[in-house]
């Protein structure tokens, strides 16, 4: 591909923090941006991608100084917050929407979308993680998403949701910080839970490396603009850069 499968923004960033966003793109690099056979809508919808996450996510890099880790290739060609055995790995229907070139894929045709995009997301991951293990720089893993106002026939009702699965070193105080400043609904694990198959990068780069791991889900009508994705990055920051804080200054106690 002329255009890398993953991006790597400020990747020697002093903040605390590593930022990884999933679902940042709507690119269908070819073949599939015609073999998929979707209608342009669907390649531009929710289903394709995250809409307004990588805006926030950029936002927030230059905030705290954080690196930033983030997908070119869109969910649909393959969905890089998945375990490569995950039976929505590879899509054959998004929601209600089916993706025909997503069926009955053979085993090298899955390896290939592997090797396209998958592999090289989270060996990057890991590469900063790394590099920043090696330097002494504290971590926490902290992915952006965005979620639909309303998924099949049913709305959510929460502007922001916070996911995390058994750490909670840094979704609990972010809860409460997030309800005290701000009038949101916030979620406690919803719209989603790791549960749902969607904690697999911060499973593997957070958790099981010990490291404090949030994933923060904001209803995509509230990150429509570059201005919007702005505010909440501005939202965001300080409130993050304080429960991390916390965390590590409760690790050197």
């Amino acid at each position: 591909m002329e255009t890398p499968a993953v991006e790597v923004v400020n990747r020697s960033g002093e903040g605390h923090i590593l930022l990884v966003c999933d679902h940042a793109s709507n690119r269908f690099p070819a073949p599939f941006d015609t073999t998929l056979g979707i209608f342009d809508k669907d390649a531009e919808a929710h289903i394709a991608w995250d809409p307004g996450a990588v805006g926030v996510s950029l936002q927030l890099s230059r905030l705290l100084d954080a690196p930033l880790v983030y997908s070119t290739v869109s969910r649909l060609v393959i969905d890089c917050n998945r375990d490569p055995s995950a039976h929505d790995l590879i899509p054959a229907v998004s929601e209600v929407t089916e993706i025909p070139g997503n069926r009955n894929l053979s085993e090298d045709e899955k390896q290939a979308r592997l090797n396209l995009a998958h592999r090289p997301f989270h060996d990057a991951i890991s590469d900063v993680i790394e590099e920043r293990r090696k330097s002494g720089r504290p971590t926490a893993v902290i992915s952006v998403h965005s979620y639909t106002p309303v998924y099949k026939g049913e709305e959510r009702p929460w502007e922001i949701g916070l996911i995390a699965a058994q750490d909670r070193r840094l979704i609990d105080p972010a809860l409460t910080l997030l309800r005290a400043q701000t009038e949101f609904q916030v979620g406690d694990n919803e719209p989603y839970s790791p549960e749902d198959g969607v904690y697999y990068t911060l499973t593997r780069h957070g958790e099981a490396l010990g490291l404090p791991s949030l994933m923060i889900e904001i209803r995509n009508n509230e990150v429509a603009t570059a201005e919007a994705e702005k505010r909440w990055a501005e939202t965001l920051a300080p409130v993050l850069q304080e429960v991390v804080g916390q965390v590590n200054g409760a690790a050197h106690a």
